[in-house]
């Protein structure tokens, strides 16, 4: 079969996997299942849930202007519990989805419901995942360790959400971004105001992006009764994208000078750190320009660039800690 077309290949690879990954090309034959219940195939989805975390991380460290080792721990093991947990909570995603994912093309060449796993194989490899990452958890201190624990509440409600919503990307948001909350708390022992602004500027930006990502499954999930606000905003979908994009940017700054006003950071640390919030607006908004609801592969390519345009802050609140 033509690795083009939405239909499982006959190694068992899925249809809206990065072609040529590691997985499908390297990975050991018995491993491939679990690891394409894990989206180890498609790497986006753990940049998307890691990179609010290191926003937590440097908002943070500009906040106090205190580096240690310790924080090195911290992003390195952001990136690890991302991994994990990402994988975690998309099998959980495919073990609760495993009847309608048979039902979607894009989606009926999962591990599960294709046949490569079962769901009970698919719970054992999902609590494999969470174990690990709660080792890793238990490294922080004890008030991120509370935040690392109820976090899972958000991913637990996340797949049932597009059953009884029209907004189940608020719930993707409220799973996705919870790694700028613990991070920060991390770094700094305690939770507090930036932080939930960071917070919510990212639960907007999920809003947005994956907007733009449910527009590939309307009409399959029109026909099995799936909600997502790709559905519901329709052809006002460019507008409602707008508003998140500017949410977004308005968030992220709020977040900014709440962290560094009146802080260690000095005034031209804080205008580079603004920049890049603006920067990565303008990053939203070339993808708003693209942005085409019947066009599938384009809808995919600009999904993706969201690690990008979430990289673009990251890298000016690097250089703003250096000033």
């Amino acid at each position: 079969m033509s690795s083009d077309k939405n239909t499982p290949e006959q190694n068992g690879q899925v249809s809206d996997a990065v072609k040529g990954n590691w997985v499908d090309s390297y990975a050991p034959l018995r491993t491939r299942p679990y690891l394409r219940l894990s989206r180890a195939d498609r790497p986006i989805g753990t940049w998307l849930l890691l990179i609010p975390c290191w926003w937590g991380l440097l908002l943070a460290m500009l906040h106090d202007r205190v580096v240690t080792w310790h924080d090195l721990w911290i992003f390195v093991a952001c990136a690890a519990g991302a991994f994990l947990m990402r994988g975690a909570g998309c099998t959980w995603n495919d073990i609760t989805d495993r009847d309608f994912d048979g039902a979607v093309e894009r989606t009926r060449s999962r591990p599960i419901p294709s046949g490569q796993v079962t769901a009970r194989q698919a719970a054992v490899w999902m609590c494999f995942q969470a174990l690990i990452a709660f080792g890793i958890l238990l490294t922080f201190n004890t008030a991120a360790v509370f935040l690392g624990v109820l976090a899972l509440v958000p991913v637990a409600i996340y797949p049932f959400a597009k059953r009884f919503t029209w907004w189940p990307q608020v719930f993707l948001g409220l799973a996705f971004n919870w790694g700028a909350l613990l991070a920060w708390t991390a770094h700094r022992g305690a939770l507090e105001a930036p932080a939930l602004y960071l917070y919510v500027a990212g639960i907007v930006w999920t809003l947005f992006y994956d907007t733009i990502y449910a527009h590939q499954d309307t009409e399959d999930d029109a026909l099995i009764g799936i909600k997502s606000t790709a559905r519901l905003f329709g052809t006002q979908s460019p507008m409602w994208l707008a508003r998140f994009l500017a949410a977004t940017v308005t968030l992220l700054g709020i977040a900014i000078l709440g962290a560094m006003l009146g802080s260690a950071s000095g005034p031209i640390a804080l205008v580079i750190a603004l920049v890049g919030a603006c920067v990565m607006g303008w990053h939203m908004l070339w993808q708003l320009n693209n942005f085409d609801p019947d066009d599938s592969t384009k809808l995919i390519k600009l999904f993706r660039s969201n690690r990008d345009a979430g990289l673009i802050p990251l890298l000016f609140f690097a250089v703003a800690l250096l000033v």
